[in-house]
């Protein structure tokens, strides 16, 4: 899939903007882990946490009741015949999507809200990595939609379940497989990255007067080279992250996300 770095310089512009009503306290509550059926071809793929390009994203384990709206977008023959994050070859002709978080082999509704043409597709991969979209088709699912032609549009997307329903064993009983919760953890924003640490420096103690823990760390980033990325807020759960995260776009930090700590 596409991968973009994200550099938060910009964030500066709205520093003159930047404004508060009171400090917000993290959540501690972590809700409970829960046990789903696996189908067996995507047991321990898909589902572990992974990093790109400096930001960690979490899987969902399970799609039930999931519903989204935002910008789609679709690959083609860049990724044509090479393997997906499920382990299956992309084919750019076949109904199928890319996804961050969803488990993969979920199936979902999606509606393109600008002409009302709706297509069910398969997620097998992971991405876009493009602040602002939700979901990438392949080529011949963006078609259905009529996609291909504007290249984004919004959508809502709806999970319908997974590919496989149940799995029976011998004695009729399914086996079920434990799964971390992974909306339990610690997480914090980040707001900016930095190639100048006076400017990072200068973003911390601005959101100071508005939360109680913010920091500025020091990374190398692969393509970007050294940087100062500003974070704030240590979340206990990702309900609260993702609060704290459409919180700080309303105060226009339109870059700031979610990371894992």
């Amino acid at each position: 899939m596409r991968k973009f770095i994200l550099l938060g310089s910009s964030v500066l512009l709205c520093l003159a903007l930047f404004g508060c009503a009171g400090h917000t306290t993290p959540s501690t509550r972590c809700p409970s882990k829960k046990l789903i059926v696996l189908p067996d071809k995507y047991k321990g793929r898909g589902y572990e946490p992974y990093v790109i390009n400096g930001v960690r994203y979490y899987p969902l384990p399970d799609s039930e009741g999931f519903v989204e709206y935002g910008n789609a977008s679709w690959y083609g023959e860049d990724f044509h015949g090479r393997p997906t994050s499920s382990g299956e070859i992309y084919d750019m002709h076949s109904i199928s999507a890319a996804h961050k978080i969803l488990p993969l082999g979920t199936y979902v509704r999606a509606t393109n809200l600008a002409n009302g043409r709706a297509i069910v597709v398969r997620i097998n991969d992971r991405g876009p990595f493009v602040k602002g979209r939700i979901i990438d088709f392949s080529y011949g699912a963006a078609k259905k939609i009529g996609l291909v032609g504007p290249g984004v549009a919004r959508v809502k997307l709806v999970a319908l379940g997974k590919e496989v329903g149940e799995i029976a064993s011998a004695d009729g009983k399914k086996p079920v497989v434990e799964v971390t919760d992974l909306s339990c953890g610690e997480y914090a924003i980040q707001v900016g990255a930095f190639k100048s640490r006076e400017n990072a420096l200068r973003l911390c103690r601005q959101l100071k007067t508005c939360y109680d823990n913010v920091d500025v760390e020091s990374y190398n980033e692969r393509y970007a080279g050294h940087l100062y990325r500003v974070r704030v807020s240590k979340s206990k759960t990702l309900t609260e992250a993702k609060r704290i995260e459409k919180e700080l776009e309303e105060k226009g930090f339109n870059e700031a996300f979610i990371i894992g700590l």
